[in-house]
């Protein structure tokens, strides 16, 4: 694989920014360190700030020492990793300096360029033109866009739109970091890579399905962003969707970027309209208030710093997600994030059904609980699956009680470091591997949901219910399921 990788320009658009300094370029890093960087692969920082090469080399040596574990990589790595690096002043709203790339011989050579879009959504559309304008363009050159993609349907459609006018489908990778973890991968293998669970994989078998992702920070100084945003958009619509697609979408023919993502808009398009007086029944929206995480006393969502009390913008969501078609009929989704939470994690659980016939004895019976299949993304990486089994000893009968088999990534492959999920996807961006990334008629199929239930709200003057910082979020949310017969997988 890494004989095969083709050498390319890596061109970061806001490349003295935090998401390029945290995420991006640690990642690009560890690449380097693991041998996965071809040879000439060049890594080209572009921002409005005037700066030369050397200090911005210097800027990317400080975010390294920050967000690169001290126990990884050398001198020699980081001297190899310098020499890729360089920088170009481009404002992104002045299409002439974009000239300034074509100085840099971007592309020269029939490379392969990556342009990542480290920028406001609202620059996407003026950077692709004006790289068109100057030729940068070409077949053999991406663009990758971060989210989000719009706060609607409409506004998506029009930066999309923007960016295919100068840009085609094919060279356009819209990125999920979440889709880049191993464990979520992870269930792609467990799916399609063994005979156990797939044919179990069903309402005649699943009883219902959760995906949780949970927070314990709050907006953290990011109020007015977060506020424009809240839960439903920067978390509901893209991340969570993206999971629920993967856990309940067909076998592909084959493991290729298509083949994936046109099994992916089938769920998106089987999923039941939450609209109306659905809203009320099917969802809720929560607001955290001030409370205790860890002991330390922490601030609500009305005390941080820019806050206005009139805000019905949402910490917290949970609903019921119904998917219309043969294998899901009848099977509940229950999806849930917030911040301000009592723990940071993110996981999948497939709740099997009961037995339908016990026969073992009535003490048994009261310890008899369901197969579940538990996917843990964050913080660690881990598998787990309840399967009920005999209490050892001979005194004590037929006595069973739940047992977990658990893989633990790092236990099971402790000489394999577990990449970050940007190493991933910017390798398969390199490599022009759009399968773990959104093509547009996904995007816009979650949009459409999205903006049935926010349009619902919308409609009302009720406001997000209170919750205490280190809770579970409102009440309701845990009757969600309750209502059901059912629970959430804490409780």
């Amino acid at each position: 694989m890494k004989a095969s990788l083709k050498a390319c320009d890596v061109v970061i658009f806001g490349g003295g920014g935090d998401l390029a300094m945290r995420k991006l370029l640690p990642a690009l890093y560890h690449l380097e360190m693991d041998g996965l960087l071809a040879p000439t692969t060049r890594i080209i920082g572009a921002s409005r700030r005037e700066m030369s090469a050397e200090d911005y080399q210097d800027k990317v040596r400080v975010a390294l020492d920050e967000f690169v574990p001290a126990s990884v990589g050398d001198d020699k790595v980081w001297s190899q990793f310098k020499a890729r690096l360089s920088y170009v002043s481009v404002d992104a709203q002045k299409e002439s300096d974009f000239a300034r790339l074509n100085d840099e011989q971007i592309g020269g050579d029939d490379r392969d360029v990556v342009f990542y879009l480290a920028t406001s959504p609202s620059l996407f559309g003026s950077i692709c033109s004006s790289l068109a304008s100057h030729g940068l363009n070409k077949d053999r050159m991406r663009v990758v866009l971060e989210k989000p993609l719009g706060r609607d349907l409409d506004s998506s459609r029009a930066i999309n739109d923007e960016v295919m006018e100068n840009f085609t489908e094919q060279q356009v990778f819209r990125i999920d970091h979440y889709l880049g973890k191993e464990t979520v991968q992870n269930l792609l293998a467990i799916r399609f890579g063994n005979t156990l669970f797939e044919p179990l994989w069903d309402s005649a078998h699943i009883d219902n399905v959760q995906i949780t992702v949970s927070e314990t920070v709050g907006v953290e100084g990011r109020w007015g962003y977060y506020d424009d945003a809240g839960a439903m958009r920067d978390m509901v619509q893209n991340h969570i969707v993206q999971l629920l697609c993967l856990v309940a979408m067909e076998p592909p023919g084959r493991m290729d970027a298509d083949s994936v993502r046109d099994e992916k808009i089938k769920v998106l398009k089987a999923l039941r309209p939450i609209e109306g007086a659905n809203a009320y029944t099917k969802t809720v929206r929560g607001q955290y208030a001030r409370g205790v995480i860890k002991g330390k006393e922490v601030p609500g969502y009305f005390d941080e710093e820019g806050s206005n009390p009139a805000s019905r913008t949402e910490t917290f969501v949970a609903l019921r997600a119904d998917i219309d078609n043969w294998r899901w009929a009848g099977v509940p989704f229950y999806l849930r994030t917030g911040k301000r939470l009592g723990q940071r994690y993110s996981e999948i659980v497939i709740q099997y059904k009961t037995v339908p016939h016990s026969i073992f004895s009535d003490e048994s019976n009261r310890q008899l609980q369901r197969n579940q299949l538990v996917i843990r993304l964050q913080p660690e990486e881990k598998i787990s699956l309840t399967v009920m089994n005999k209490v050892p000893g001979a005194s004590e009968g037929m006595n069973l009680q739940p047992v977990d088999l658990n893989l633990s990534l790092t236990e099971a492959f402790h000489n394999k470091r577990s990449p970050e999920a940007y190493e991933r996807l910017l390798l398969d961006v390199m490599r022009n591997d759009a399968t773990l990334f959104m093509r547009y008629d996904e995007v816009e199929a979650a949009w459409k949901w999205v903006d049935g239930i926010m349009s619902a709200w919308n409609q009302t003057s009720e406001r997000p219910k209170e919750y205490a910082a280190g809770s579970w979020g409102p009440a309701a949310s845990m009757a969600l399921p309750i209502k059901d017969g059912r629970n959430w997988h804490d409780y």
